[in-house]
């Protein structure tokens, strides 16, 4: 019997009410079968069934409260029943020296694995949130035969949001690690393998029966004979072309790449189970109307043959081919849309910033003395939402439709940091609310998070306007890309020591620094950017102002 057990439905959300169940105890349910709809304080969730089989029980009534990662309900997979119900168990090898591995084919048969791992259990890998379906393996802080703790650290993962940390489930010993650092982990399947401390696994199937079930759905296929090109008429499919419950079974990431192709779920030949749609079938159906650019390359490598291959020969020498993934991958996308879908238009201004470096270094030790980086940003940030009190467009942001603006109650302020895992743009919270001290804090925590490739997914969201410090670097101007939905971003160049006029005529040396704005024109036009940078650069040039408006 498996307990299946609530996945993570993202955005920080640890529990939801169960508000109807499609099944009952004894009901046979099919893999991707609708089987009980939850509310969370975000929306109506449905959850699917991850495998055949029967139910044993119902763990949570309806109208109760259901925990992320508890059991939510229990069933007996399909085959493994019948098995039990019969006395019977799987063949075991025993004819093998322990300290050879045992076959990826053995383990698919059914057969379990030798008797230093026969107690072992699959950890699988769980929902991460957002739609998300795979991500990649960075770095194992295990190996096999080490001992685990319960929420023990165990292996950091990257999706195309962020860095995440997977903990240990509870103490054990580790018996195999399923994949290898670099290498692509799916959701739903096996990541490693453990031995409980208590020895108990009366609560999992068997190691090598998860291992060869659950990875069925995600594991690049050949389109079947049956199946047809787009041209030549209707994908023949199951069920008068649709899966066993009334729909073409897909996830999420899949849906998502047809969006972005244009294309129709039944247009596409499902290879999967059931008809389920890969996204390996969406690449072979694109494949098929391929155009003369790609005719030209005719062993072009598949994306999975990219990923083992480092490099390609060529005429001219050595090519290195590197998988575009994670966080780098989505901040390509996000960039295109952003740039491709919101009428952009700049605007650039100088800023005195002499007296706000005198305050700075006026403050500085006091914030060392607490344990604070007292840098410039925290300074913007502070006017800018000061800025933003009189000129609540700039906190805003237009809805799905384009017909309604949202004014938005907290004025998150996001900063780009180019880190490890490629360009992240974590926001300080609730900036209006902070004193300097606390926004300084805040900052130094997200740019050591965002450098290492470790911000949380909380982090990296809600976000209402953006800064870009290319001045840390060494830029003086920039035309930046609004980081969408957001409706405005600044550039801040570096500082420069310039001569000016004085009041008096005189010339003078002045901290000049650079700044250009990025505004969506359909809700920002030049005069109200033009009035609200003033605001803006009032605090930054005139600090002690803002004395005046803090709570």
């Amino acid at each position: 019997m498996t307990d299946f057990k609530l996945p993570d439905i993202g955005e920080g959300i640890v529990e939801c009410e169960v508000v109807e169940w499609r099944i009952q105890e004894g009901d046979v349910i099919e893999e991707d079968q609708p089987v009980v709809e939850v509310m969370t304080d975000k929306a109506l969730v449905e959850i699917t069934a991850p495998e055949a089989g029967r139910v044993s029980r119902l763990f949570v009534p309806k109208g109760e409260i259901a925990k992320v990662h508890a059991p939510l309900f229990a069933y007996e997979a399909e085959g493994v029943s019948a098995a039990s119900s019969e006395g019977q168990v799987p063949e075991q090898k025993t004819d093998e020296p322990e300290s050879q591995a045992t076959p990826a084919a053995d383990l698919q048969e059914g057969a379990r694995p030798a008797a230093s791992t026969a107690a072992a259990k699959d950890f699988i890998l769980p929902d991460l949130g957002e739609g998300i379906v795979e991500c990649e393996v960075v770095e194992w802080r295990i190996k096999e035969g080490d001992r685990l703790e319960e929420d023990q650290p165990v292996v950091d993962v990257m999706t195309d949001k962020a860095m995440m940390e997977i903990t240990a489930p509870e103490a054990g010993r580790v018996a195999k690690l399923h994949v290898a650092k670099g290498e692509i982990a799916k959701v739903h399947a096996p990541l490693f393998a453990y031995e409980p401390a208590d020895g108990d696994t009366t609560d999992s199937e068997p190691a090598g029966e998860q291992a060869s079930s659950e990875p069925a759905a995600s594991t690049p296929r050949a389109p079947q004979a049956g199946s047809t090109d787009a041209s030549s008429g209707p994908v023949t499919r199951e069920t008068s072309g649709q899966g066993p419950h009334g729909r073409i079974p897909a996830s999420p990431a899949v849906r998502r790449l047809l969006r972005e192709h244009g294309l129709r779920l039944e247009q596409v030949p499902g290879s999967g189970k059931q008809g389920r749609v890969l996204k390996e079938d969406i690449q072979a159906f694109l494949a098929r109307g391929e155009t003369a650019s790609q005719e030209a390359s005719p062993t072009a490598a598949s994306p999975a043959e990219q990923a083992q291959a480092p490099a390609r020969s060529s005429a001219q020498g050595e090519v290195r081919v590197e998988p575009m993934r994670g966080i780098r991958a989505a901040m390509a996308r996000k960039m295109v849309a952003s740039a491709s879908t919101i009428p952009h238009f700049q605007y650039g201004e100088e800023l005195d910033v002499t007296e706000l470096l005198a305050l700075r270094e006026r403050l500085k030790p006091e914030a060392q003395a607490r344990d604070a980086r007292l840098t410039l940003m925290p300074f913007f940030m502070k006017a800018m939402a000061l800025a933003i009190r009189d000129f609540p467009i700039l906190n805003s942001r237009l809805n799905e439709a384009g017909d309604e603006i949202h004014y938005l109650p907290s004025c998150n302020i996001g900063m780009a940091v180019d880190g490890k895992a490629g360009l992240m743009v974590p926001n300080v919270k609730g900036v209006e609310r902070l004193s300097l001290l606390e926004i300084a804090g805040e900052i130094q925590r997200l740019t050591e998070g965002a450098r290492e490739g470790r911000v949380a997914s909380a982090d990296l969201q809600e976000g209402t306007i953006s800064i870009s410090n290319i001045g840390a670097l060494g830029g003086t101007y920039a035309a930046p890309i609004i980081n969408a939905p957001e409706v405005a971003i600044v550039a801040i160049g570096k500082t420069q020591w310039l001569p000016r006029f004085d009041a008096d005529d005189n010339v003078v040396k002045r901290a000049i620094m650079t700044i250009t704005w990025a505004g969506d024109h359909r809700l920002i036009d030049g005069g109200t950017i033009a009035r609200f940078c003033n605001a803006w650069k009032g605090y930054l040039e005139a600090p002690e102002t803002m004395l005046l408006h803090l709570g």
